[in-house]
């Protein structure tokens, strides 16, 4: 059977009840190809086409929602997520979409399907997909266990796939580096309970200062468990700077008490920037990250 034409896609996709969105995961901020005018409908007739699909994922639902979503279109998982939007619930289903005789996704579709339309005769079956989306979720191991965001090997796998995108593209990434100062002497002072709990402190406050839902922060523990990275899609390196000055401040405005630091008593965080135009030089995501971290 020959595949689709897109213009006929389009008229299917545009007849549908259920809002729908496709999104090309294969570009950088993964920009919205396809939408049709339920979903516009539901997102105030606000331009949606060509804008970043974390962005219109956050627009509709939230920050946090977002995040969550961005993460399961970047591991290739399907998804289906409780939402709501108004009074209306909804099941967000996400679906990665692999071209024929493709090796991976390029594509992923979303579409929201009204909770009490789906109620009755596909309920048990609504009932088991969202139990095993969560599993797979939960299984998936991709969190630092201290600090909520990212692990070394997730994060890795994510600098590799956007770094391939922003070498096809001939675009930028860059990558901002914090360490607690003089976490050693806190560690000494209050011990390790009390330090992981500073690192989870100061990684909320790297989560709320991230600029969009497809900003990456992650624990990156190399010999220093307090080396916590930030990937941004950003080439202007004084926005960049702007961007990681402004998390210094956050963290130092939390008021954690370090009696032994030299920076006024309060846990404070250093910062290394670096801003890399992805294929001016032979140089591969691992690394970049490794000369980031060295």
């Amino acid at each position: 059977m020959k595949a689709l034409r897109q213009n006929i896609l389009r008229q299917i996709i545009d007849d549908s009840a259920e809002p729908v969105v496709v999104a090309d995961i294969n570009s950088t901020d993964w920009p919205v190809v396809l939408c049709n005018p339920a979903l516009e409908a539901l997102a105030g007739k606000a331009t949606i086409h060509g804008q970043p699909f974390a962005d219109v994922v956050e627009k509709l639902f939230d920050r946090t929602l977002a995040i969550e979503i961005s993460e399961a279109v970047r591991a290739r998982l399907e998804s289906i997520i409780p939402v709501e939007i108004g009074n209306r619930e909804f099941l967000l289903v996400l679906k990665p979409l692999v071209s024929p005789g493709g090796a991976e996704a390029e594509f992923f579709v979303g579409y929201l399907r009204d909770v009490a339309a789906a109620a009755g005769a596909v309920e048990a079956e609504v009932h088991q997909a969202l139990t095993n989306a969560k599993r797979r979720l939960r299984h998936l191991s991709r969190e630092d266990p201290v600090t909520g965001l990212l692990n070394a090997r997730a994060f890795r796998d994510v600098l590799d796939h956007d770094w391939s995108v922003a070498r096809r593209e001939k675009s930028s990434l860059s990558l901002v580096a914090f360490t607690v100062d003089e976490f050693d002497k806190y560690l000494e002072v209050f011990g390790r309970h009390a330090a992981d709990s500073c690192l989870r402190r100061v990684a909320g406050a790297i989560r709320r200062c991230l600029k969009r839902a497809s900003d990456v922060a992650a624990r990156i523990d190399g010999g220093q468990g307090n080396r916590l990275v930030v990937l941004s899609h950003s080439g202007d390196e004084p926005l960049v700077r702007e961007f990681a000055s402004r998390i210094a401040t956050s963290v130092r405005e939390l008021g954690l008490h370090h009696p032994r630091s030299g920076a006024g008593r309060f846990v404070t965080v250093s910062y290394q920037v670096t801003v890399k135009e992805v294929g001016e030089k032979k140089l591969n995501a691992a690394e970049f990250l490794d000369s980031v971290l060295s």
